[in-house]
């Protein structure tokens, strides 16, 4: 073949060569990618940029009469920043505005505010969230949320602690359980963030699923953090409530302050909140009266003791579901020593060789049962 043939198809292909498309720039590309990742942060933005609002309030807008011992609510749309909330809530009265001391508690979507004292009878006050207010997400309150009430000349009836999930367990601890056998347990027990090995003196039985374990000494379950999901989550909740309930039951405004001097002996108390700013000793029966709707609270700021045999007994219908045992310090109960109600402790709680329990323990710390007999509130 002759060079003439060479050159000729040269020729013809090289239009074709022409026709194909550029390669694509590595710049471009990396260009292209930047705007990709650009407009997946704009939606992300799009996603975490809801403004809450406040849905709904207690008091209500312009209500009139409303109890002295009352608290504040509000519900969101979302769940709130709880470090926004503390600046961004007043509760104040008169002119010129007189801030009111006291307390917010987050729980999710529901704010509750309790004054440290009894409001004013026959005067208005007004709450307010201002803008300052943030979602988890991130989000501030659309706009601000601010309405007024009337108070009226009387005290209402003493509101419930709130236990949340908390509420299914019979004996809660942060830091482990131990038993010396054989104590009696009706309901199910848990501790979190301590592991099953922070669980003594049970002889437990882990299910096979491994979510939970069972005891000889308890009729119910046997839950700790690191069995199977889901009981870490249940006991992660469970505990977050318990801590909430704590601070719910020390903030309420006291209806009688330091009754005989932290000795409550021999004692017959009506329904009310009740506060010590030492401990207190109940050395002889204390008996609660009151009917099956009202509530008794008990803010000890240092140690409860009971006294070995003494008793705290219910009388007019009164039931150990609505008492809450609120103490800052340890919590001892002596030998065959009885006690109505939910004990919540930031410390521990020593219950001594046949002591009873028909209510409650909810410890931060440790719980040790010396052949206890601890039964759920209702059962």
């Amino acid at each position: 073949m002759n060079t003439h043939y060479w050159l000729f198809l040269a020729l013809l292909l090289a239009p074709l060569a022409g026709c194909q498309p550029p390669a694509a720039d590595d710049d471009d590309a990396a260009n292209d990618d930047d705007a990709a990742d650009d407009d997946d942060a704009a939606d992300d933005d799009d996603a975490t940029a809801t403004n809450p609002a406040v849905v709904s309030n207690t008091p209500l807008a312009d209500a009139l009469t409303v109890p002295l011992n009352g608290s504040v609510t509000a519900t969101f749309s979302e769940t709130m920043d709880s470090d926004t909330l503390e600046d961004a809530f007043t509760l104040a009265s008169g002119e010129p505005a007189v801030g009111v001391a006291g307390t917010l508690i987050l729980a999710g979507e529901r704010v509750t505010f309790w004054p440290a004292q009894h409001l004013e009878s026959d005067t208005l006050y007004t709450a307010t969230f201002t803008t300052a207010a943030e979602s988890a997400l991130g989000g501030t309150l659309a706009e601000e949320h601010s309405w007024s009430f009337t108070t009226g000349f009387a005290l209402g009836p003493v509101v419930p602690v709130p236990l949340g999930v908390a509420q299914g367990f019979v004996v809660l601890s942060k830091a482990g359980i131990s038993s010396v056998p054989s104590s009696v347990i009706t309901g199910d027990i848990g501790v979190s963030p301590a592991a099953a090995t922070y669980i003594t003196g049970f002889s437990l039985s882990v299910d096979p699923s491994n979510e939970f374990a069972t005891s000889p000494q308890v009729s119910g379950r046997v839950y700790a953090a690191d069995y199977a999901v889901p009981t870490p989550a249940l006991l992660t909740t469970a505990v977050g409530d318990m801590e909430i309930a704590f601070v719910d039951a020390a903030s309420r405004a006291p209806d009688v302050t330091e009754l005989g001097a932290g000795d409550i002996g021999g004692m017959d108390l009506e329904p009310g909140v009740y506060k010590w700013s030492s401990g207190l000793l109940i050395p002889t029966d204390v008996t609660l009266t009151g009917s099956a709707t009202e509530v008794w609270i008990f803010q000890i700021a240092q140690n409860l003791t009971v006294s070995s045999g003494a008793q705290v007994l219910l009388a007019g219908g009164a039931l150990a579901e609505n008492i809450f045992w609120q103490a800052a310090g340890a919590v001892d109960i002596g030998t065959t020593a009885h006690l109505e109600g939910s004990l919540m402790t930031q410390t521990a709680v020593t219950m001594r060789t046949g002591s009873s329990l028909n209510g409650r323990l909810l410890a931060q710390t440790a719980v040790e049962l010396d052949a206890t007999t601890v039964v759920e509130a209702g059962q």
